[in-house]
């Protein structure tokens, strides 16, 4: 049994140009072992079979090239890209202009954690706002994505530590290093302070960033949540929102000047109907489950999640002549009707004072794919919980998780973004082969539209009824780019 899909992978890997990379670390270190085989092996294996890296060894011995190096130079191996995590990551970064156009004009940025299984703090594990609400320490990790939803570059911070003070150092960086010097800064609320948003007014970068209607000064806020004064985004039609009809799924705006402080900025509010339906829906939901929390006495006003039912439970003490007060809980209409008055609303600010609405939004929209890395990275590729406990060791097992993001991604964008992660990583995941001894292989998987494009992408065929040995070599040099 052999697994194939890594031979796709492969073909991105030599793409990157990681090769190179690996031999100037070598020469460099001036160790013994195959660093570029290692590396190349555990982004493969943590693709097709993502587990520890000792398992990823095993999985190596499963592709077509088996191994030449013993499983302590991958430890060994780990301290080395520990180390040169950095230098490895701006180095990747110019080589993949070699395979395509970097969409490196607009950068997304976002901020999430992965927790050890660890009971005690160390180091860079600290106990902090885990995103799976556990109770391990965690360790916090910083994403620049490209517009095409590409990953650039990442950086690790400690767990207890303000999120907002890892972009800074982080988007230093990407200036200084990557030679990124005019791009669109583009994040969430929670990473677009007034700071970070003059950071990003200087030289020739700019920002659209997420506003929280909720926190806008009062006048601002009154404005945002006035349902007048809408126009259509695609015809800038001025348009009636209170009287829309049920099945609308148009998008509106309105926007002014706002200047919170001193920098000078755009307040674009958005209405989406089809939005305003699906939170109407929700909230309903929700409403339905308090009414049954007060009704069985399970009433808790204070809830950590913001999207707790209880929320909608008020409290009040209630007393009888000459008995204890008791506590009697109610339904807040009052606070059922003021999360109302946001439904479908959303606000963006933005530095771009003149520049079309459309494309503002258009540009914001975007974020949705740094939240997929994230998912793609933590679900389908394993990356936590992490067991390793070396400060540098652990920077690797990242590393090698960004690689495979951007690995996967590439092999994404050469197909066009025209299949699902699921769909890509089943079908690389299943194509494997039988040996059959001192003759060749015969493929296992079934041809489909998904392995002809794979085929087609990286530029050699495994779908053959039978493929000789001397044919599978010329395979495995083609995957690396070699005629």
């Amino acid at each position: 049994f052999y697994r194939g899909g890594y031979l796709f992978l492969q073909s991105v890997y030599y793409g990157l140009q990681m090769n190179k990379i690996c031999r100037k670390l070598k020469n460099k270190y001036k160790f013994l072992y195959d660093i570029n085989a290692i590396l190349s092996d555990l982004i493969y294996a943590r693709v097709l079979e993502p587990a520890s890296k000792r398992s990823s060894y095993r999985t190596a011995f499963e592709f077509m090239e088996k191994p030449r190096y013993e499983l302590h130079d991958v430890y060994r191996a780990l301290d080395v890209l520990g180390n040169e995590c950095d230098p490895i990551q701006s180095e990747t970064y110019k080589n993949s202009h070699f395979i395509g156009k970097r969409n490196d004009k607009i950068l997304y940025y976002d901020c999430t954690n992965y927790y050890f299984e660890i009971e005690q703090e160390d180091d860079d594990k600290k106990y902090g706002k885990s995103k799976e609400h556990r109770p391990n320490p965690i360790i916090q990790m910083g994403l620049f994505m490209d517009g095409d939803g590409i990953p650039l570059a990442f950086s690790l911070f400690p767990g207890n530590t303000n999120e907002q003070k890892s972009l800074k150092p982080l988007e230093q960086k990407v200036i200084r290093e990557f030679g990124c010097q005019k791009f669109i800064y583009c994040s969430d609320a929670g990473l677009a302070s007034e700071n970070i948003r003059t950071y990003n007014h200087m030289g020739e970068r700019a920002f659209i960033v997420t506003q929280s209607i909720k926190k806008l000064p009062a006048e601002d806020k009154a404005w945002a949540l006035d349902k007048s004064g809408f126009k259509r985004v695609s015809d800038d039609r001025p348009v009636d929102i209170t009287s829309l009809p049920d099945d609308d799924t148009s998008l509106y705006y309105k926007d002014e000047p706002y200047t919170p402080q001193k920098l000078h900025q755009r307040l674009i509010i958005t209405y989406s109907p089809k939005y305003a339906r699906y939170q109407k829906v929700i909230r309903e939901k929700q409403v339905e489950r308090a009414e049954k929390m007060i009704a069985s006495g399970n009433a808790k006003k204070q809830r950590k999640n913001p999207n707790d039912p209880g929320r909608f439970i008020g409290a009040v003490a209630v007393t009888d002549d000459g008995e204890k007060a008791k506590v009697h809980s109610f339904l807040d209409e009052n606070k059922i009707a003021d999360e109302a008055l946001y439904d479908g609303l959303y606000a963006v600010c933005t530095d771009l004072l003149d520049d079309d609405v459309s494309d503002i939004l258009k540009v914001s929209e975007g974020r949705w794919q740094i939240e997929e890395c994230f998912r793609i990275m933590k679900t389908d590729f394993a990356a936590r919980p992490v067991y390793l406990q070396d400060e540098n060791r652990i920077k690797a097992h990242f590393l090698i998780c960004f690689l495979a993001l951007l690995t996967y991604r590439v092999l994404e964008r050469k197909l066009d973004f025209n299949y699902t992660c699921e769909e890509i990583l089943e079908t690389l995941r299943s194509m494997n082969f039988a040996g059959i001894q001192e003759q060749g292989f015969i493929p296992l998987y079934k041809r489909l539209k998904i392995t002809d494009d794979l085929h087609e992408a990286c530029g050699f065929r495994t779908d053959y009824q039978f493929i000789t040995k001397s044919q599978m070599k010329t395979i495995q040099k083609k995957s690396k780019g070699r005629e």
